[in-house]
């Protein structure tokens, strides 16, 4: 088959595999994050009339450049175009991609490329929703080309600053920006060193340079650290909170009973807190970085919340075969992408519970490393004429391709976008299918006062679809329902908070009060729920309860 063909086969797939995304798109938010941050936060700075501190919102503390752009669809009455928004973002990348690999591959590795990157699980699965990490992978891979011709351009500034402010643009949409911004400020010293103009630019030289990418990208992400530090005095808030507003002193250094995930993991760390939830051995720990490219499962903690495809793996390792036959350039690239998948990898590793979103960044440096290593196993097969292992590697690279299709064809199982396109299913009825607590949502939007207060118990901070003012209940249960002495202090406690109703969880607020409360403090509730909670609504394990003095 000529290259041509294989071309406008890859074009072909590439029109199916990008109207597929927007088919899959054109559905009402129903992913957790859409829900508890990225469209809920603004469209409370809508509701309010600007950007306002949420204190019972931890997320509405995190950078939000890509955010703040969903906030104009959102004035509209559009809460499907974000997920365009952030789409459009794996566009931009798929070009810097295509833009990269024409220059060092040919138009047909640069088609593979796009259409292996664009297909990738993880990318079709952001693709559809209303995220940020989109936008941090274009923006670090964009910082990271700069990085590359700003050493092989004759060390332009102009280059370093640009690298600088994509750099400051990735934290500004996300924090694990930061660890881009990291890395490029250490290779940009050590790049300068190995082929400054002098051959031995000596020491401040190199460094200056490191300080003048570091310096724009601070700049750049700076109103955001500026906002954090104006509200917690913390400006990379929530994070290292406790290095910037110490606790007062404790020798208790256990996790509080009924803590987060990340309190856990900051208690016990990451291997003990993955042994403990997960019951992993350290065999099955020591593989993560290689488990993480073939278990993926969205929405699967434990397995890594989202899928890759195993020839991530595989194909970048023959981008260093044979690295003696090619120039020295493309072998310094190389090596700097290498050092940024491993370090940022490393990164994740030791650091966070490890999910597939948030080692984001190196995916495209790595279907770059795919890319040449598919065409160096190509020019070494090719070279000696065997014509039944090219058409190995022509089956290997199209079974990576239908990896890829198989999620995709999986998605339109699961997010059924035709029912609601054609008009099949209504807005609310798609919503109540796909979300289990909206029909609860929509009796309070539907019957409760305009001036009502909820709080929501054991919802893991969905309130997008809320229309009344409403806040999260779990930070409140222990002060309310572990603390109090009777069933009239707990409905005093929530009166002086201002809540009018309650919408909780059933099955996990039974769980925690099984878990929490003794058995004196448990008996209080009865009464709670009898003289002062009135259940007005209830569906599928979701009540929605009115206070006040019912026996009056």
């Amino acid at each position: 088959m000529s290259k041509r063909s294989l071309s406008i086969i890859l074009l072909v797939f590439l029109s199916l595999l990008i109207a597929s995304i927007v088919v899959l798109s054109c559905v009402p938010p129903v992913a957790k994050d859409e829900l508890v941050h990225h469209l809920a936060v603004p469209k409370l700075y809508l509701k309010h009339g600007g950007v306002y501190e949420i204190p019972f919102m931890p997320f509405s503390y995190y950078p939000m450049n890509l955010d703040l752009l969903y906030v104009i669809p959102l004035y509209f009455g559009n809460d499907i175009v974000p997920k365009f928004i952030h789409f459009s973002f794996a566009l931009f990348t798929a070009g810097l991609l295509f833009g990269y690999l024409k220059m060092r591959t040919g138009v047909g590795y640069a088609l593979f490329g796009v259409v292996f990157f664009l297909s990738t699980p993880i990318i079709v699965k952001l693709s559809t929703s209303a995220y940020v990490d989109l936008g941090v992978l274009f923006f670090s891979f964009a910082a990271l080309l700069f990085l590359l011709k700003w050493s092989e351009g004759g060390f332009k500034s102009k280059f370093l600053v640009f690298s600088g402010v994509m750099a400051g643009l990735a934290m500004g949409t996300k924090y694990n920006g930061m660890v881009t911004t990291v890395l490029l400020a250490l290779f940009v010293p050590i790049l300068y060193a190995r082929k400054g103009n002098a051959g031995r630019p000596g020491v401040l030289k190199p460094i200056s340079q490191g300080f003048i990418f570091f310096t724009v990208a601070l700049l750049v992400f700076s109103p955001w650290m500026i906002r954090n530090f104006h509200w917690t005095k913390n400006p990379i808030y929530p994070l290292y909170n406790h290095q910037f507003n110490p606790p007062a002193p404790s020798r208790d250094f256990s996790a509080p009973e009924g803590a987060s995930e990340e309190e856990l993991r900051g208690a016990y760390g990451i291997f003990n807190y993955r042994k403990m939830i997960y019951g992993e051995t350290g065999w099955q720990m020591a593989l993560l970085p290689l488990r993480v490219f073939f278990e993926g499962k969205d929405g699967s903690p434990k397995y890594f919340d989202g899928k890759l495809n195993p020839f991530l793996l595989f194909l970048p390792v023959l981008a260093f075969w044979r690295m003696r036959e090619e120039k020295e350039k493309m072998r310094r690239e190389k090596r700097v992408m290498l050092a940024f998948v491993v370090l940022f990898f490393a990164v994740a590793f030791f650091t966070i519970d490890l999910r597939i979103r948030y080692i984001g960044p190196i995916i495209p440096v790595l279907v770059v490393l795919s890319a040449v290593g598919a065409k160096n196993l190509y020019r070494a097969i090719a070279k000696k004429g065997n014509r039944i292992a090219l058409g190995l590697l022509g089956i290997g690279l199209t079974s990576a391709l239908a990896y890829n299709a198989d999620y995709v064809i999986d998605q339109f199982k699961k997010v059924e976008p035709l029912e609601y396109i054609t008009g099949k299913v209504s807005r609310d009825g798609y919503l109540e299918k796909h979300r289990p607590e909206y029909a609860a949502m929509r009796f309070i939007n539907t019957y409760l006062p305009q001036d009502s207060k909820v709080m929501m118990v054991f919802l893991g901070g969905r309130g997008y679809y809320c229309e009344r003012s409403y806040v999260h209940g779990e930070e409140a249960l222990d002060s309310v329902f572990l603390n109090s002495n009777d069933a009239q202090q707990m409905h005093s406690k929530l009166k002086n908070m201002g809540i009018t109703h309650l919408l909780i969880y059933e099955p996990l607020f039974g769980r925690w009060v099984s878990s929490n409360l003794e058995e004196e403090a448990e008996k209080s509730l009865k009464p709670f729920f009898l003289n002062y909670a009135k259940l007005v609504y209830y569906h599928k394990g979701f009540s929605v309860f009115a206070l006040g003095n019912v026996s009056s």
